[in-house]
């Protein structure tokens, strides 16, 4: 039985993902880890499926044949993961701008294998300047809707809310519990992915991953403390500093800057609506208004003073979009 399936969802990266594949190939070798390699290909122009064939032929390419997302580009593989008698015991979720660094796979894997009560583990997250990336998180609350990743994030950004969301108080550099990891790099146990559930496929991009791992702690850990999370100190998803992969963040989001915006205030209020109900969603959605609305005059007293006007006029494209849209 294979014991690794690794899951790759790709849109317009393919010179990260042919690096990524590299990585992964030099992290596993040697290692006596039996592993296959499926890269969901979400409807890529700039010829991503024609290297994978002549390049990695030993990948399986899945082609939906449109851009589903990260949620349900991941389900595809995991859909046909499960669906075989043979699924392999572990499934790593990666990035396509990822690069595991040494034996970062292998020391994931070693340690699902030596604690069984564990339901994934994540490594730690580097930029390609070689700087700690934060991957780790609590399970938000409703401050955190409004303190994190938002104007007034930017305003105070050592806020306890957001400083706690991103476990700021505890150490980087020593294997912990968490509520939540980013999902660039995430392994996971196949059967509790059999417990818990495929990714919710209403989440575009954003968020899924934190509402799947929150499914994950239940299937771990039993029942959750309230329907929005679970008590941190009996996680069953821990980050390994050990394990190292470089992230080059955001590689496909940034090719179209409002759908990112779009997508990450949407799966907010959705994730909101999920935990808290439709009035909290409902402002936070018209939070999460005024906080553009914010960002749009500021760029356009900016454009008004002839400061970088290219630069402004592509940001005011960018706001009424999303203003329109959201």
């Amino acid at each position: 039985m294979t014991t690794l399936a690794i899951v790759i969802v790709s849109w317009n990266v393919r010179e990260l993902l042919e690096r990524c594949l590299r990585a992964v190939e030099r992290s596993l070798a040697g290692s006596g880890i039996a592993y296959q390699i499926l890269v969901v290909d979400n409807a890529s122009a700039d010829g991503t499926p024609t290297m994978l064939r002549a390049a990695f032929p030993a990948v399986q390419l899945i082609e939906p044949g449109a851009n589903l997302g990260f949620a349900a580009g991941n389900n595809c593989a995991l859909r046909a993961l499960l669906g075989t008698g043979g699924a392999p015991r572990y499934i790593l979720l990666l990035n396509p701008d990822t690069e595991p660094v040494g034996d970062a796979i292998p020391r994931l894997v070693r340690a699902l294998e030596d604690h069984p009560k564990l339901v994934a583990v994540g490594p730690q997250l580097r930029y390609p300047d070689g700087t700690y990336q934060p991957s780790r998180r609590r399970f938000p609350t409703r401050a955190t809707f409004f303190w994190e990743s938002t104007p007034l994030d930017r305003l105070w950004p050592a806020n306890p809310w957001a400083r706690a969301y991103r476990c700021a108080d505890a150490p980087d550099d020593r294997p912990q519990p968490v509520g939540w990891l980013v999902g660039a790099a995430l392994l996971v146990r196949t059967e509790a992915v059999a417990r818990a559930g495929l990714l919710d496929e209403r989440f575009f991009m954003y968020s899924e991953e934190l509402e799947w791992q929150a499914r994950l702690q239940r299937a771990g850990c039993g029942s959750p403390r309230r329907a929005s999370g679970l008590d941190n100190g009996a996680s069953a998803i821990w980050y390994l500093p050990d394990a190292v992969v470089i992230h080059h963040e955001g590689k496909s989001s940034e090719q179209a800057v409002a759908a990112r915006h779009l997508n990450f205030s949407r799966s907010r209020i959705l994730l909101a609506r999920m935990w808290y109900g439709w009035r909290f969603a409902a402002a936070l959605r018209a939070f999460l208004r005024i906080g553009f609305a914010y960002e749009l005059a500021t760029e356009a007293l900016k454009l008004a003073l002839g400061h970088r006007p290219i630069l402004r006029q592509q940001r005011i494209g960018v706001y009424h979009t999303v203003l329109r849209q959201l």
